[in-house]
């Protein structure tokens, strides 16, 4: 089946119809809703794949359908659809891994009254996440990044009267539009500097070679070419979506939201969107690489916060006991690896990791939500434990996904696409930096995810929820077992071997020789992650829920640090917080105190030279003019007295005044 490029916009246009549905089904209807919600992913899933068959046809050429929005005097405002393997690749794996995340929705959130209005929101999400992927203009692509943010506030705030819940869905939203102002500015740049918005557009587009040429060969404050200054407020937004430092705190915090929205968020949906971005726009972001004096590049700025985003996550993670914020810490340091790869020069291997990520990451959470279910919504690892035996489906899975994650040698896809980011960064001759931080990040990622699994799975039920644990129903196991099987078998389609999957991306690509020495550094330090996890955790078992942590034991100051996310709540609080607080409050003294004397001022100013006018104008002008019009009248009056309409009374006058005149003629004459 071939999908032609006219028809895309189908695909994120069936789960908007289905969001439709949703706001018109009345809570009853379930059924509907999710039938709705489901059949429209489904049918999305099916053109993604047809979408794909047209793009592997020639996976260099870029397919667009541009057409006129609207009209703005002699100017129009243009978007279009975008067909090419990376739109082709990230539609299917939207599409297939939301599929299975509505599907486990399901049994997930059955009992919850808000049934229809949760199916509503996902389609939604949904939607607006696609119409990212197929856009070919930036201004189509940012109205369907704000709608992501606009359904991810709806779906983490989704139990709003948890304060919890409402607090984070507010949290994410104000930090996401913090880096969304940069993107905006980036967008409005590029339009004044281009004259264009469209990715490709015949030769006129912002990705191609004239767009580039005029935007490297410009410069602006400090020598910065125009190119960097605008990709790194592209940048911006992609931080704030995908959770970088320093905006990645949002990001944990949306585990308040139910867990299929967590898989949804922080596996196929929100945060890729940003790493997608950059690949997307990834021309624009390299083109000053060609500037060998170039004071600052973009690349390298994604590159040192990638890898520092890489390492924050997975220290972190360490030290959290929520099952659901481990996963959400370590989504953001999996995040950083990809934004690494793209910075180092290599978005092959990001959106190669992305897409095996999507897959891990949504069967480690949705493996969660069903311990949460089983376990009676008991989230703290602490209160688990001996999971084991009565969620048999649920740990296969979810050992599974940690392999993946933990980048477990040869079987499982984290594995495959985590080397290719690290032999990338290895290979860049910028600094090695970013490559120490990933060798890092990959013991603590076998340490942490090594640690989830001894304390909830392994030992004895240390709470009455795990005690009375049972496995879920199959329609939340089923999609279990289906993303557990790509989680496998997903990364044969990159290895070093055949990287069917680079090539289609980028039939430029080409493997380098070599890496074997590196491949087993990368084994050897995940054979030590797994093996100290297990030694810490897994040989002495936790007895009690109360029992202290061994690391906390240890270095209870560190642990503690670490618990409490290094404190970066607290420093924003303190800084950015008081400083919009000391703002707010000033702003409210000016607007009380020289604002409104102002405007007090201005209308005692007005009243008074109203009164001054009325009274000017009553008694000076009008007066004056009054007197003048009495004093005709009285005239007139007068003179109207004689004018009586008489005929015989008017010949009488005339004639005595001709006898005075007669009168007056002989007097003269005889003086």
């Amino acid at each position: 089946m071939n999908l032609s490029v006219q028809y895309l916009w189908l695909i994120p246009a069936l789960p908007l119809l289905a969001a439709g549905i949703g706001a018109l089904t009345p809570r009853s209807g379930k059924a509907i809703a999710a039938g709705a919600t489901i059949g429209a992913m489904g049918l999305a899933f099916v053109l993604s794949c047809g979408a794909l068959v047209t793009a592997l046809k020639d996976p260099a050429a870029h397919l667009v359908a541009n057409f006129t929005w609207f009209e703005l005097g002699h100017s129009a405002v243009r978007l279009g659809w975008l067909l090419d393997p990376l739109t082709a690749l990230m539609c299917v794996m939207v599409t297939f891994v939301g599929l299975l995340i509505f599907i486990f929705s399901t049994g997930y959130m059955h009992e919850d009254a808000n049934f229809t209005r949760f199916f509503c929101f996902l389609s939604l999400f949904a939607a607006a996440m696609l119409g990212i992927l197929i856009a070919n203009s930036l201004l189509l692509l940012f109205i369907s990044w704000e709608l992501v943010g606009l359904a991810s506030y709806l779906l983490i705030g989704f139990w709003f009267h948890k304060p919890a819940a409402a607090a984070a869905a507010k949290k994410a939203f104000i930090t996401t539009r913090i880096g969304d102002l940069g993107f905006l500015l980036g967008m409005l740049w590029l339009s004044d500097a281009t004259g264009s918005l469209l990715f490709y557009d015949a030769g006129k587009g912002v990705l191609e070679t004239s767009a580039l040429t005029a935007l490297v060969t410009q410069t602006t404050v400090g020598g910065l070419a125009v190119s960097t200054a605008i990709g790194l407020l592209l940048f911006c937004g992609a931080a704030g979506k995908s959770g970088q430092f320093p905006l990645h705190v949002w990001l944990p915090d949306a585990m308040e939201g139910p867990t299929p929205v967590s898989a949804l968020i922080h596996a196929a949906t929100m945060v890729a969107a940003g790493v997608f971005l950059i690949a997307r726009v990834y021309p624009l972001m390299s083109a000053d690489q060609a500037i060998a004096t170039a004071p600052l590049h973009a690349l390298s700025v994604v590159a040192a916060i990638g890898a520092i985003t890489a390492l924050l996550g997975a220290v972190i993670a360490v030290a959290q006991n929520d099952i659901k914020r481990i996963l959400a810490f370590s989504t953001v340091s999996q995040l950083g690896y990809m934004m690494l790869a793209l910075g180092v020069g290599s978005w092959v291997a990001a959106i190669f990791h992305l897409l095996t990520h999507a897959f891990f990451k949504a069967l480690l959470f949705l493996a969660a939500g069903s311990v949460i279910h089983a376990a009676h919504h008991e989230q703290d690892i602490r209160q688990l434990g001996g999971l084991k035996g009565p969620l048999k489906v649920t740990f296969a899975t979810f050992a599974i996904g940690m392999m993946a994650l933990a980048g477990v040698p040869f079987v499982f896809s984290g594995f495959w696409s985590k080397e290719a980011i690290l032999h990338a960064a290895h290979g860049w001759n910028v600094s090695h930096l970013p490559f120490y931080a990933g060798l890092v990040a990959v013991v603590l990622t076998a340490f942490y995810m090594t640690r989830l699994v001894a304390e909830a799975f392994f030992g004895q039920a240390r709470s009455p929820a795990s005690e009375h644990a049972h496995e879920s129903p199959a329609v939340m196991t089923v999609p279990l077992v289906l993303l557990a099987i790509c989680a496998v078998l997903l990364g044969f389609l990159g290895t070093p071997y055949w990287p069917w999957l680079q090539h289609t991306l980028d039939p430029k690509f080409h493997s380098e020789p070599g890496g074997g020495g590196l491949m087993v550094t990368s084994i050897v330090l995940v054979a030590l992650g797994i093996g100290s996890g297990w030694a810490v955790y897994g040989r002495r078992l936790r007895a009690k829920a109360s029992a202290p942590d061994p690391i906390e034991a240890k270095v209870p100051d560190l642990f503690a640090a670490l618990a409490a996310r290094l404190g970066f709540d607290e420093l924003y609080a303190a800084t950015v917080g008081r400083l919009n607080t000391f703002l707010a409050d000033a702003a409210d003294v000016f607007d009380r105190y020289i604002w409104d004397g102002a405007v007090r001022l201005l209308a005692g100013l007005g009243q008074f030279t109203g009164n001054v006018t009325r009274e000017t104008d009553e008694n000076l002008v009008n007066g004056g003019f009054d007197a003048t019009s009495e004093q005709l009248k009285s005239t007139a009056k007068t003179y109207s007295r004689a004018q009586t309409g008489d005929t015989h009374g008017y010949l009488m006058l005339v004639a005595l005044g001709f006898v005075l005149l007669v009168l007056a003629v002989m007097l003269g004459g005889t003086r």
